[in-house]
């Protein structure tokens, strides 16, 4: 296939297009800033602001659609400009696409785009699975809009998979990496009581999602990307301990992240038992289904 990717450059998007390369797809990416990209298993590397209609040339020929583009959620404080950076470069970058792929000579035949478990909001114990009612914050609201614009390709007949992201583990990246060094030194903990439902995933199942997703021509509806093994904030505390072999002795008080993160805090103290139930009913086999085994490949 021929695959047009927006967000290929960051963690997920460039592990995904080596996945993608290594079964012999064209892959052309899209990128703010294509120069500064680096080494990246592209056929071609084009330049999008993230929100302007497409020219039509970048979607001649192709087939496939994988849209993760969109302002880094976690990133730092959320002040209104950053909250409206946040739902513009989901709402506006995906509606843009959309019109791009409805309207071209040839439609691509699917668009597979990122969404979040943020979507079910903060749900306490209540186990969640693709069917469940979305919640009500920020981020549950960004998350509708993003998959309502995305829906948009489906009403024109274009296959269309919207993949609900959790905690994407990785080891050169994402949150794992900002984590390790409190824990390293002995000083990590759990966030608030760390009973809350953390719906983490191993960056290799979160790239065959996307791929399987992209071959999987029964899916048509959005998926949650996560493990089946989840485990509250402090299982995975521990858990993360004593793979490290180290104490984790040092909880962080949910005042506190309030203090350091304001808004921004919800996200780590929301609860999602986000089941991956619509992933495992299509087929897919997790190469990371529990999270120990997962820790231990990721850090050695």
């Amino acid at each position: 296939m021929k695959i047009l990717m927006t967000g290929a450059t960051g963690l997920i998007g460039s592990a995904l297009c080596q996945r993608l390369k290594l079964a012999d797809h064209t892959i052309i990416g899209l990128s703010r800033s294509p120069q500064r990209a680096g080494k990246l298993a592209v056929d071609e590397l084009l330049k999008w602001d993230g929100q302007s209609l497409l020219a039509p040339e970048m979607l001649a020929g192709v087939d496939a659609v994988v849209h993760l583009a969109g302002e880094p959620v976690a990133a730092g404080r959320w002040t209104a400009a950053r909250q409206q950076r946040i739902r513009d470069s989901r709402i506006l970058g995906t509606r843009s696409l959309v019109e791009a792929m409805r309207t071209a000579a040839k439609q691509p035949t699917v668009l597979v785009c990122g969404s979040a478990v943020g979507i079910y909001g903060d749900r306490g114990d209540e186990e969640l699975d693709e069917q469940s009612a979305p919640g009500t914050d920020f981020l549950a609201q960004v998350c509708q809009e993003w998959e309502a614009e995305a829906r948009r390709a489906h009403v024109a007949g274009i296959r269309t998979v919207e993949v609900r992201t959790g905690v994407v583990l990785a080891s050169d990246g994402g949150a794992l990496k900002k984590m390790l060094p409190p824990f390293k030194l002995g000083i990590g903990g759990r966030l608030g009581n760390g009973r809350q439902w953390f719906p983490w995933i191993h960056l290799d199942d979160i790239v065959g999602l996307f791929a399987f997703a992209l071959q999987h021509t029964t899916l048509n509806h959005p998926i949650n990307g996560t493990a089946p093994g989840l485990v509250t904030n402090a299982e995975f505390t521990a858990q993360l301990g004593q793979v490290l072999h180290r104490p984790t002795l040092f909880p962080v008080p949910r005042f506190g992240l309030k203090l350091l993160l304001g808004d921004m805090a919800a996200v780590l103290l929301a609860s999602q038992k986000a089941l991956p139930k619509a992933a495992l009913e299509a087929g897919y086999k997790f190469s990371y289904p529990n999270l120990t085994a997962a820790l231990e490949h990721l850090l050695g």
